[in-house]
């Protein structure tokens, strides 16, 4: 590479910085790709993602249209009048992900070994491909080392389809879910959004929004969305309490967030390609209202209800003259209002609360081997010490939700199905403070103390 190109890299680079953190001024979770894909299309990874999980124009377009997408041998039927068709992939769409990790916290918890290694931390097995002519999955199963046991992780059944209207290309279809966002295309939302890997033990912020992975894995939704034009994308779907290991039929007695009811999530996105650059902006939310400790009427008769509203942008900027090197810039904002009736009338607490969660990360994709992100988030609200109470290292002293940091993270793909990446998350605010955050009686851990070193080698096959 010349001179002037690397000067021009570079330049791209410290752009990439420097907008991020203008934008921080005016305060504008794990998965990977799949090898059975690639194994039912016969296109490499990166044709479907930049890097993992981030998806390109053909892998939005491919789960978009069900995971349908073939370009291996199928065993086919015609079907006509009373006679079924099919169409099965030859291959059974199975993969499996390993990941090992090596965490460290610059000061350890009290009493326990810092610097920790993990073989595994985690391992997934998915069933993720065609179904059927026109329905296809992502279903994941992992293995979690902290718990040491299996357990159902992120799924999204599809059926899709499409046709014209008013002469237009018009994609539709139909969601089965597990996970509010885990549907979506873009990477600005919480199921798909940065950081993409992180420790399961480290400790993390103990206020985030119900959308912001609060009902992963413990709900079920039915949803249908639609896109037209290749522009606008419109999804509905709705919720129900699914708590995995609970008793059937469920009385709810055990579970703190039990839906009544239906909690209804909404997704709009506009996405443009111009010349060398992509831009999606958009809108989801979800209303929720929940029946603690009962799915039936309380003496009280009060609710906990939710109310998320977000808006998220995605700008991939692709370079020609650094061998198509893509600088991505990406955001969300999300506004949680609750009401806790029932929670305020128990505890005597607060109850109208408000939440706000920014989160901004720009990323460097060095072609399709090595990526450099840097990442910013700020989450405040109501302060409340019946919701935010004191406890060692996870708990707040004052009551406040106020969490913010960066996250920095440097990938490496050797090859497209093994990754190796260290990432650094530093805390500037942690539970409602700098210092002391947790101990009432001043005694307690800085924020800087659950500053994070994260070494992660993940397999997929």
């Amino acid at each position: 590479m010349n001179t002037e190109k690397l000067n021009l890299r570079g330049t791209v680079i410290f752009c990439a910085l420097f907008t991020l953190f203008v934008s921080l001024f005016f305060q504008v979770p794990t998965a990977s790709a799949i090898p059975s894909y690639a194994r039912q299309t016969g296109f490499p990874c990166k044709s479907c993602h930049m890097t993992p999980p981030e998806l390109t124009a053909l892998g939005r377009a491919f789960k978009l249209n069900g995971y349908t997408m073939t370009g291996k041998p199928t065993v086919t039927s015609k079907g006509s009048g009373n006679q079924g068709g099919l169409n099965l992939l030859e291959s059974f769409p199975l993969s499996v992900l390993f990941d090992t990790a090596f965490t460290s916290l610059k000061s350890p918890q009290p009493g326990t070994q810092n610097g920790s290694f993990q073989f595994p931390e985690d391992a997934s097995l998915f069933l993720a491909g065609a179904w059927a002519t026109h329905v296809g999955s992502f279903i994941q199963v992992t293995y979690d080392a902290q718990s040491d046991h299996f357990s159902w992780d992120n799924s999204d059944v599809r059926y899709a389809n499409s046709t014209k209207l008013f002469g237009k290309d018009m994609t539709y279809g139909i969601t089965l879910n597990n996970n509010p966002t885990v549907q979506d295309l873009w990477n600005s939302t919480p199921a798909w959004g940065y950081p993409w890997v992180g420790s399961n033990w480290a400790p993390t912020p103990m206020a985030a929004s119900l959308i912001d992975g609060g009902l992963a894995m413990d709900v079920g939704g039915v949803g249908a969305y639609t896109m037209l034009a290749n522009h606008l994308y419109l999804e509905g779907t709705v919720y129900r309490s699914m708590h995995i290991g609970a008793a059937q039929p469920f009385t709810g007695l055990e579970a703190t967030n039990t839906i009544r009811g239906v909690a209804p999530y909404w997704r709009v996105a506009w996405q443009q390609t111009m010349k060398n650059n992509y831009l999606e902006v958009g809108t989801y939310g979800m209303h929720t209202k929940f029946t603690p400790g009962t799915v039936g009427i309380t003496p009280s008769n009060f609710r906990d209800s939710y109310t998320d509203w977000a808006v998220d942008f995605q700008d991939d900027i692709t370079i020609p003259k650094l061998h198509g090197d893509i600088l991505s810039l990406r955001g969300t904002y999300i506004r949680e209002n609750s009401s806790l009736d029932l929670t305020g009338f128990e505890n005597d607490s607060l109850v109208p609360h408000h939440l706000n969660t920014v989160r901004l990360n720009a990323e460097y994709h060095f072609g399709d081997r090595v990526s450099a992100t840097m990442g910013w988030f700020n989450i405040d609200g109501t302060t409340d010490p019946v919701v935010f109470g004191p406890a060692p290292i996870i708990g707040s002293a004052n009551g406040d939700p106020k969490n913010a940091g960066y996250i920095g993270n440097v990938s490496w793909w050797p090859v497209q199905n093994i990754s190796l990446t260290f990432q650094y998350t530093g805390y500037t605010r942690f539970n409602g403070g700098s210092t002391s955050y947790d101990d009432p009686g001043g005694l307690g851990r800085n924020a800087t103390q659950n500053n994070t070193m994260y070494l992660l080698a993940r397999f997929v096959f």
